[in-house]
């Protein structure tokens, strides 16, 4: 997924969504990003399952 900073405000972005939805988000989670910046929104797929592994063994290690 693309958003586009459409402006900011304050401290928060205001980001256009591929839909054309407007959503604002506190400007702390992209602290670089400018009006008019393309961000690209992607899931790690490979490293969630490496940390869900690596929660699953400490859960493990806790209770044996």
């Amino acid at each position: 997924m693309e958003v586009i900073v459409n402006r900011i405000e304050g401290n928060y972005l205001v980001l256009e969504l591929e839909d054309g939805n407007i959503v604002d988000v506190p400007k702390e989670l992209i602290p670089e990003a400018r009006e008019g910046d393309i961000i690209r929104i992607s899931i790690d797929k490979e490293e969630t399952d490496k940390k869900k592994e690596e929660m699953q063994e400490l859960v493990d290690s806790v209770f044996e």
